[in-house]
């Protein structure tokens, strides 16, 4: 294979240049260790090669003339060294420990003494030379020069070593040296050589892809926009509930430009040091800038973003310094860098004003839940990988999933495959993701299993709920009602919408709240007692009365006019006391208000329920056989509900129009659409 020519231009748009390579501070240690043990294996070369003696016994073996050669050396000449001409047996107590005083253990050849401070050399040097040993006086070098040279070098060179760490600490705190991984940016940066995302994997937000295509054009070709003096939103803020893919469509806009991708959570700025998160942030907007034209997400901003001043700890903790640093770069962006900013939140209420305004976040784009039609396609996308089976209606499926997020269709999907693989199919079928769907919506089954006066009261309970949605116009259409502990419930009654709704208009939240209230009123009318089962139901039907008469201005006596109390938290610099803009006369009379509502829907489902008691006790015993029916069996019980009806009737208006002497809705609607038994 041909080498390609060496290249000393710059490198390709898009890709960081190498670092130089140099010496870190781990290289350093390194080899200031591998020194030191060479001196030490110098120093203790000779001390290896020698055993040491006692005075008395090196008189031993000159009684016996078995010392070869001495030779005189170190301070003073106070240590000799010499040759055995056999090497003797070690006395008992030189033996190491464990050995017996019968294993004999030899000296080495070689030797030394050191001689005691009252020994007299020149009597041991005639006691040498009369045992005819070959004796030389010439003093050997101590090593002292040496040793004083080791001690000084190592001293400098370990003073040198922390002086070099701690000018890099200091000098290159954000491009490396030590605590360099604290002070970088921890951005992953997006190859394009792994998979890649387009618009094409994103399915059911094509107003926010056609808004993001624009930032797309820009990245491919900025001097279009600028020949007319236009200038590019330097930053985008997606903002949407959890799971509705703004990670996936931040990612996309990188797959679609082809252009790097810097991505990095709004957590990681803050660590414990003070003036990391800044650095790291002069980092981050380094990185890109020299890698522009490029794209850095966000995610999870508002962890990092808050309103400034908020809280008890003041306004100079380190994450608003983050955050001043964050606003400073974004104001250092010129026209012309071609660095977007793309940033994901499911809390734009808490974000500072200074970092939404025109100039850093000049785009907000919602990411909400997808529609009807925007449901099919996500699952159609999740679902290419999956083997269906002919029965499996999209669409269908699509329709009885309102309200869910992208992410949860995801799971709907993983969790059909993942229900059929249990059941040993080699196809996903409709059943499947009706079962996901259930375990989705209405929690995990339980394997508690419910006495019979339990059991007894909680179909009543559940039949109370389903016989209203039944009935009484308004409410959502029925799909399932089980007695079967799922979640934290015993018993469940499910609807699902016939379509999308953006707005609810009063008569249909009555209805509502007639449908919620139905449980307790089944208790009241069949056991004149009322249980803990309700307490879900009395929560939500509170929360709808009070938006009704402070939110929604649907109360006469109150009229219309917002009374909204204060949700802000505390440690966002709000006050700790409940903010409200009204006196104590209307918190009371908003009350009542709230009261009266709820009142008159309880009493509505107790009349409902007492004209239809006989259609009450057949649903009831159905669900204490079956544990568990669906739509198609209450039509078989009750006949056809209030909302098929109403469909049945306005397609026969549609072909006969007839007129009327009155356009306002009767107010026995409910008991006219299922007439009595």
């Amino acid at each position: 294979m041909a080498e390609a020519p060496e290249k000393k231009d710059t490198p390709p748009q898009g890709e960081t240049p190498a670092p130089k390579p140099r010496i870190g501070a781990p290289s350093l240690w390194l080899l200031i260790i591998m020194g030191l043990v060479v001196l030490f294996l110098y120093l203790v070369r000779d001390s290896a090669k020698r055993d040491e003696i006692d005075f008395s016994f090196f008189n031993e073996q000159l009684a016996k003339k078995n010392v070869k050669s001495v030779q005189a050396g170190g301070p003073g000449g106070l240590r000799l060294e010499g040759k055995f001409n056999e090497p003797p047996e070690k006395p008992a107590d030189k033996l190491e420990e464990g050995k017996a005083v019968g294993d004999a253990e030899k000296y080495r050849e070689e030797f030394f003494v050191n001689l005691p401070q009252w020994a007299d050399s020149k009597l041991v040097q005639e006691a040498i030379l009369a045992s005819g040993t070959a004796f030389r006086s010439e003093p050997t070098n101590d090593g002292t020069t040496i040793y004083l040279f080791v001690y000084l070098f190592v001293t400098i060179l370990l003073f040198g070593g922390l002086w070099l760490m701690w000018r890099r600490s200091r000098e290159q705190f954000m491009g490396g040296g030590f605590l360099s991984s604290f002070a970088r940016s921890p951005a992953k940066r997006y190859e394009a050589s792994k998979k890649r995302i387009s618009f094409k994997d994103v399915a059911g937000l094509e107003t926010v892809k056609a808004d993001l295509q624009e930032i797309v054009d820009f990245l491919k070709s900025p001097e279009k926009f600028h020949r007319l003096g236009g200038r590019i939103p330097k930053g985008v803020l997606l903002n949407g509930p959890p799971g509705t893919g703004k990670t996936l469509l931040a990612r996309a806009i990188a797959g679609e430009a082809g252009v790097p991708f810097f991505s990095i959570s709004g957590s990681e700025f803050i660590q414990m040091f003070v003036g990391v998160g800044a650095s790291r942030v002069r980092d981050l907007f380094k990185t890109a800038k020299d890698a522009a034209p490029a794209i850095l997400f966000i995610d999870e901003i508002d962890a990092v973003g808050r309103v400034r001043g908020a809280g008890l700890g003041g306004g100079h903790d380190e994450r608003e310094q983050t955050l001043n640093q964050i606003l400073s770069e974004m104001d250092g962006f010129s026209p012309n860098e071609s660095v977007i900013v793309v940033a994901a939140t499911n809390r734009p209420d808490v974000l500072d004003p200074a970092l939404l305004r025109p100039g850093r976040f000049d785009r907000h784009i919602t990411v909400d839940r997808p529609n009807r039609k925007g449901r099919a396609a996500i699952i159609k996308v999740h679902s290419r990988d999956v083997p269906l089976s002919d029965d499996v209606d999209l669409d269908r499926l699509a329709a009885g999933t309102v309200g869910l997020t992208g992410a949860d269709l995801a799971n709907l999907v993983n969790e059909a495959a993942l229900w059929a693989t249990r059941q040993g199919k080699d196809r996903v079928g409709m059943d499947d993701f009706e079962d996901a769907r259930d375990k989705i919506l209405m929690g995990p089954k339980r394997e508690e299993i419910l006495g019979e006066s339990e059991k007894r009261m909680t179909a009543y309970h559940e039949a109370g709920h389903a016989l209203l949605a039944w009935i009484v116009p308004g409410v959502d259409a029925v799909h399932k009602v089980t007695i079967i502990p799922r979640g934290r419930a015993l018993g469940v009654t499910q609807l699902l919408p016939e379509e999308d709704r953006l707005s609810i208009n009063e008569r249909d939240l009555h209805a509502r709240l007639a449908f919620i209230l139905g449980g307790r009123a089944a208790e009241k009318l069949i056991f004149d007692e009322l249980s803990a089962g309700a307490e879900n139901d009395l929560q939500q039907a509170t929360k709808i009365a009070r938006r009704m008469v402070t939110h929604w201005g649907m109360s006469e006596r109150i009229g219309p006019v917002a009374y909204r109390t204060s949700d802000e938290h505390p440690f966002l610099g709000k006050e700790f006391h409940e903010q409200r803009e009204f006196s104590e006369h209307t918190a009371q009379v908003i009350d009542e208000e709230v009261s009266r509502i709820l009142r008159a829907a309880s009493e509505r489902a107790l009349e409902s329920l007492t004209a239809n008691r006989e259609k009450l006790d057949i649903l009831a015993a159905a669900l204490e056989e079956n544990e568990e029916i669906d739509e198609t069996h209450m039509e078989r019980l009750l006949g056809p509900s209030a909302s098929n009806l109403a469909k049945r009737n306005g397609q026969a208006e549609k072909k006969t129009p007839q007129k009327t002497a009155d356009n306002q809705p009767s107010k026995d609607t409910d008991e006219q659409s299922a007439p009595t038994p």
